[in-house]
């Protein structure tokens, strides 16, 4: 036997395990009994000639061959299904499945690139998911989105990144926090702040550790919040002041429920990026939503940003850049 008997089944229910390194876990997902998952794998391990998992302990994990299996399942299904929407389409259905991951930071602004992309292309459906910056990039990797959308993106080979649109960000505080109505706030007075900030491996913290690092450094009173509504909610109670972006607080400073600090250089100007993995062929719909994104997403996405609740416009944005 050799592998190029192997079912697409089999390749497809092999690439559940490898991905979720549990028998249990990818019967969940692709609604099968464990047995029969366990079947199709060893009827695939049997075409292969070679074992594709091995267990230590209650875990299991890819052999050297099983590595070298993923990474070829994986685009063999993605080239199935850039078949099937090709054929879907020649079928007379529009659009495709756009597959994206947008961080945190960007889910405030974000919807309405979305929603006019949408409008434009009748019958596209969409798979969005929202995390910070490290779970896009695992999701990348795992070919479980097409598209990724952050600020900050790590030096990684295996990446493709493309700029779109500027993405302020900005120092937030409580309406009657003592530094709310100063002018020309040193940044250097920040250090002695109370700072609630984005966990680790966040788009906004990696910005402010790229932006700010001077300010992160002298930090010695700080709270850790995954979560950017909790983070406003917490500064509105004055539980200290937070680094987020702007478009995140836009409402909240309208309402004069938070005011944005006059620091010295700020707005921090980070560029918005969509990211697809190396050598990843994408359909014809994440193909047109990327062009998309490239050819109009910053006038589309472009807001005021504001200062103490006085709206500030793109000239100011950019004398900051």
């Amino acid at each position: 036997m050799t592998v190029k008997n192997a079912t697409l089944r089999q390749l497809k229910t092999f690439e559940t395990v490898a991905r979720r390194l549990s028998f249990s876990r990818a019967a969940l997902e692709l609604h099968l009994s464990q047995p029969a998952v366990s079947t199709q794998i060893k009827h695939l391990e049997e075409h292969a000639g070679v074992p594709l998992f091995e267990q230590l302990g209650k875990k299991i994990f890819l052999t050297e061959a099983g590595k070298e299996m993923a990474r070829h399942a994986r685009e063999i299904i993605d080239r199935f299904n850039q078949v099937e929407q090709v054929l879907a389409q020649m079928k007379g259905r529009s659009g495709g499945c756009l597959k994206i991951g947008v961080v945190t930071a960007c889910g405030y602004s974000f919807p309405r690139l979305i929603a006019e992309f949408r409008r434009r292309n009748e019958g596209v459906k969409l798979e969005l998911k929202v995390g910070n910056r490290d779970e896009l990039i695992r999701l990348l990797e795992a070919n479980e989105i097409d598209l990724a959308v952050m600020a900050e993106t790590p030096a990684d080979s295996r990446l493709c990144v493309e700029c779109f649109a500027p993405q302020p960000f900005v120092v937030i505080a409580a309406p009657d926090h003592p530094l709310a109505h100063r002018q020309r706030i040193a940044r250097a007075e920040l250090g002695s702040e109370r700072f609630i900030l984005r966990e680790q491996g966040s788009d906004t913290r990696s910005a402010m550790q790229h932006s700010l690092p001077d300010v992160l450094d002298r930090l010695s009173d700080t709270t850790e919040i995954p979560n950017t509504e909790a983070i406003k909610q917490a500064v509105i109670a004055g539980l200290g002041i937070s680094f987020l972006p702007a478009s995140a607080i836009e409402l909240e400073a309208r309402a004069h429920m938070l005011a944005v600090l006059d620091v010295i250089g700020l707005p921090v100007i980070r560029q918005l990026k969509v990211a697809q993995m190396t050598g990843k062929t994408l359909s014809q719909v994440a193909q047109a939503f990327k062009a998309f994104l490239l050819e109009e997403g910053a006038a589309l996405i472009a807001r005021p940003a504001i200062r103490n609740g006085t709206v500030f416009h793109d000239a100011a944005i950019a004398a900051a850049a």
